[in-house]
């Protein structure tokens, strides 16, 4: 409970991509937890049946009051400890290198970075500020922004070079930093007198990353998120099998009005969202109002499908890019052409994420959420 759910699943998402078999372990009594922003994530075992099976990497995620409640797991710290006196390797980001790993001792002889919030509670002689810092069998890294890194050092660590090199085009999370940021056509004000309303439709196969991200970053700000499941079930099991819970059904989302309604990709997430009659009306009454929309990666040919890009500038992924009759531009990771916004692939969505901030709050709450979540971010 209480754990920072970008990092938790893109840890998982990123390894699983890699080729590795990862478990997600629950520390709290039931397998379904609430993360810091609200989100709610299945475990896929208790870390009882984890005691005594041997891994290859331990990895923990922050977030508060989730890193004080891995601590205080006596199983996690025996895996853990175990993990570091037998030289495999063991990992944390954000606040848990110095909630987690300072009290347990496996911070010694070690240089480590984590959280800004937390760094002056490291050893001032062994506290770096490096988005990810490797020393020996431990990997640490600073907080949600950084949490790509993380993982594809792990992937490097344990696949070698080539194979993150790889991982890294298919994210698109690094390779692309001489992309433009965003790009804006047929300017369009996006500012609402309260707290906007936010509609994420899911589905079985929906990219679970996409999802947490926005989810996050977007309720950092204060806007208010609605996961709604297109499913007959309100949990979700996601491209990389990470099973996700909605707030509600489609059905129930429908009864409300939104802002924004933004479709996350994972190709066959976005096909099970085209076949929504519920979500189709949604989107169809969305654009005729006037009111905002947008997608990510392959969730464009879910709007193509629907006739809402018509007229309309995107930017896309390349694999998806060819499919679309719309004019694309390459350059920049986000384009919002009036009411709607589209993201490049997985790797942009913290800028796509922080993007709708700007627009709907300014660019000074954007700047303070990528602050805080350690992701630069240009300060005009």
């Amino acid at each position: 409970m209480g754990t920072e759910e970008m990092e938790a699943v893109i840890i998982a998402g990123v390894l699983r991509r890699a080729g590795a078999d990862v478990t997600l372990a629950s520390v709290e009594d039931g397998l379904e937890v609430e993360a810091s922003c609200g989100s709610r994530i299945v475990a896929d075992t208790h870390i009882a049946s984890c005691a005594d099976q041997m891994f290859d990497l331990v990895a923990l995620p922050g977030g508060m009051p989730g890193s004080v409640r891995l601590r205080d797991s006596d199983i996690l710290q025996r895996i853990t400890v175990r993990q570091a006196e037998e030289k495999r390797l063991y990992g944390a980001i954000c606040a848990a290198p110095a909630v987690v790993l300072m009290p347990w001792g496996l911070h010694r002889r070690k240089k480590i970075t984590c959280h800004p919030s937390f760094i002056g509670d490291l050893p001032a002689f062994r506290a770096v500020e490096s988005n990810v810092q490797v020393s020996g069998e431990l990997t640490t890294s600073r907080g949600p922004g950084t949490a790509f890194q993380f993982a594809l050092s792990f992937v490097e660590q344990m696949f070698g070079p080539r194979a993150a090199e790889d991982m890294n085009r298919i994210l698109m999370a690094q390779t692309h930093d001489d992309l433009e940021r965003s790009a804006e056509v047929n300017e369009l004000e996006w500012s609402v007198d309260r707290n906007p309303d936010v509609l994420i439709p899911i589905a079985n196969g929906s990219e679970e990353m996409e999802i947490i991200i926005l989810v996050d970053i977007l309720r950092r700000a204060k806007i208010n998120v609605v996961l709604a499941s297109v499913e007959k079930s309100p949990t979700i099991l996601g491209s990389q099998r990470i099973q996700i819970v909605a707030d509600k059904s489609i059905m129930s989302a429908s009864d409300s009005i939104y802002d924004l309604i933004i479709l996350p990709g994972g190709p066959a997430g976005a096909e099970r969202l085209h076949r929504s009659r519920i979500l189709k009306k949604l989107l169809k009454q969305q654009m005729q109002a006037g009111r905002m929309y947008g997608g990510v990666c392959s969730a464009l040919k879910v709007l193509q499908q629907q006739g809402l890009l018509e007229d309309k500038t995107v930017t896309a992924h390349h694999a998806v890019a060819s499919e679309l009759t719309c004019q694309v531009i390459d350059q920049p990771k986000v384009v919002i052409d009036g009411n709607l916004i589209t993201g490049k692939g997985l790797g942009t969505v913290v800028d796509f994420a922080l993007a709708i901030i700007r627009k709907f709050v300014g660019h000074g709450r954007a700047k303070a959420v990528a602050n805080g979540i350690v992701f630069e971010y240009p300060k005009s």
